[in-house]
């Protein structure tokens, strides 16, 4: 293809000046920056002072979907929701008046009775289905000059009339009077309506500024192109990685955020997703309940039902936490990056090092919920994210149990359904139902754990029996009791250590966790095995065979 040489224009954006059957289409710089410049400099009229535009390359014409986009971003910066104004803003994009541009306007007006300052992109989406304006489809070709220049002062490179690559004539005689964008107006996006307290985030820059991180970073820990993905473990990744084994079962993947992205996760948990309200049966990771609680709710039942979701946090996918986002009122762009930033995917290394375990099946639907991007188990951010993304299932969980005479709590992924001798006498329905509902969700069950317990049985829920009030198991408790006495009268076993690799703070820790444990359930107890704890004497010399 014959490849012409870009000249500079001086400052002028699409005027009667310049070459015609020239056209222009926007780079959008990958950190937003320019974006927000821009934004900042738009004057009443929409029109932007050349030192802020973002860089702009070649395209004649352009496809269909970036006239679409570039008429959307120029909609919202209208004063007035109303078609003359759209068709002024629109006007200023493609110089020019056609008759078609007044269809698009009573479109977006139809479909919004005000301004969808949050959703530039769904707004193009509708722009693009107005039937006769984008058909045929053009395809787009896109090229530069032979020494590459592409940042001139105003940040445009145009292509002279006389000097087009070959081929584009064909491309505007298979279109023609296809529309041409000269001018490209930032979008200004805004919040959308919100019930919740969550920190106000208009667009990138605000991202950045609640993170004090710049854009470029931000984008770099977002992936969204999924580029990590092929990198080998090392120091450019984004997480640390390491494969849990457990007997019988299919490992787990701890992906564990690097320092920075854990602090701004730790920053959007807070602002972002602590003010959003989890569904009411939800137990896990929530602020006054637990798994007491959870239990609670289940005892004196006639039958128990409990089942457990498969890879739960591998299967909340990068889709569900960008609804849950926008639900939350955020532009479709801050939701976009605030996704990538709270999401990502399992390296080709890490899959092709899986340990064995669990059945073919079990591991090829871990597999493939790892590759793609979800949410990482070990980020400070998942569990919250995870109830947040899991409320449409709750909801609909909890109502078919209300509708059977049943009740329903989640802790994690483990589901749970009690109720009295009508569910007992139609529990395989139940059970079938819910199957049914968390397929159509999207996530999967471990049939192997799936238990109806009644009241004849020990009913347990999360460890905790509930056939009367809520108790730990007297084995569990006796166990516990005997190996804190034993580490008092002779210092931490060499069995114990071992399974910790030597490391007396992670046993330590390890039995605190187990005390705090017995003392969620039974206070008192905890109390004595607390004592016990504390009574121990980590000395590296007083240990036993």
């Amino acid at each position: 293809m014959a490849r012409g040489r870009g000249r500079r224009t001086a400052g002028r954006s699409g005027s009667s000046g310049d070459a015609p059957g020239t056209a222009r289409r926007l780079h959008h710089d990958a950190s937003g920056a320019a974006l927000r410049s821009a934004q900042q400099s738009a004057g009443p009229t929409g029109q932007v002072d050349p030192r802020h535009r973002t860089r702009l390359f070649h395209v004649n014409p352009p496809t269909a979907r970036t006239t679409a986009r570039a008429l959307a971003d120029a909609f919202l910066g209208a004063r007035e929701w109303q078609v003359p104004a759209l068709v002024a803003r629109g006007r200023l994009v493609l110089d020019a008046e056609p008759d078609w541009l007044t269809d698009l306007a009573r479109a977006a007006v139809t479909a919004w009775r005000v301004t969808p300052h949050d959703a530039p992109a769904e707004l193009a989406r509708v722009l693009l289905a107005v039937p006769g304006v984008f058909e045929p489809p053009v395809p787009e070709m896109v090229t530069s000059g032979e020494d590459g220049e592409d940042d001139d002062e105003d940040g445009f490179l145009v292509w002279a009339a006389d000097e087009e690559p070959e081929g584009w004539q064909g491309a505007r005689a298979a279109a023609p009077g296809s529309p041409r964008v000269v001018r490209w107006l930032p979008a200004h996006t805004r919040m959308g309506r919100t019930p919740w307290r969550v920190a106000p985030l208009d667009d990138l820059a605000d991202v950045a500024e609640l993170l004090a991180t710049d854009l470029d970073h931000l984008a770099w820990y977002a992936d969204r192109q999924g580029r990590q993905r092929a990198e080998p473990s090392g120091r450019l990744q984004l997480y640390r990685r390491h494969w849990r084994v457990r007997p019988g079962r299919v490992p787990r993947l701890l992906e564990t955020p690097r320092p920075r992205l854990r602090t701004a996760q730790r920053v959007l948990l807070d602002r972002v997703l602590a003010p959003v309200p989890p569904h009411p049966a939800a137990h896990g990771f929530v602020t006054g309940r637990s798994a007491v609680t959870g239990a609670q709710q289940h005892v004196g039942a006639d039958v128990v039902l409990t089942m457990d979701l498969a890879a739960f946090f591998a299967t909340v996918t990068s889709g569900r936490v960008y609804a849950t986002l926008r639900t939350a009122g955020y532009p479709e762009p801050v939701a976009d990056l605030l996704t990538g930033l709270l999401t990502t995917r399992a390296t080709r290394d890490d899959l092709a090092t899986m340990p064995p375990g669990g059945s073919d099946a079990a591991r090829a639907h871990v597999r493939s919920a790892l590759a793609a991007p979800h949410l990482p188990q070990g980020a400070p951010s998942s569990p919250q994210l995870a109830n947040l993304c899991a409320q449409r299932l709750d909801r609909r969980l909890a109502g078919y149990a209300a509708a059977a005479g049943a009740v329903y709590t989640r802790y994690a992924d483990d589901l749970t359904f009690s109720g009295g001798p009508d569910v007992a006498r139609r529990v395989g329905a139940l059970r079938h139902g819910v199957a049914r509902i968390v397929a159509a969700e999207g996530f999967a069950l471990q049939p192997a754990k799936t238990r109806v317990r009644g009241r004849g049985a020990r009913q347990t829920v999360t460890g905790i029996v509930v056939n009367d009030r809520t108790s730990l198991p007297r084995r569990e408790l006796d166990a516990l009791r005997a190996r804190l006495t034993n580490a008092v009268r002779l210092g931490p076993s060499v069995q114990d250590l071992a399974a910790f690799d030597g490391d007396r703070g992670a046993l330590r820790a390890h039995l605190a966790g187990r005390v705090a444990w017995v003392a969620q359930v039974h206070p008192v107890r905890g109390e004595r095995l607390a004592a016990l704890l504390a009574a121990v004497d980590w000395d590296p010399v007083d240990t036993h065979l």
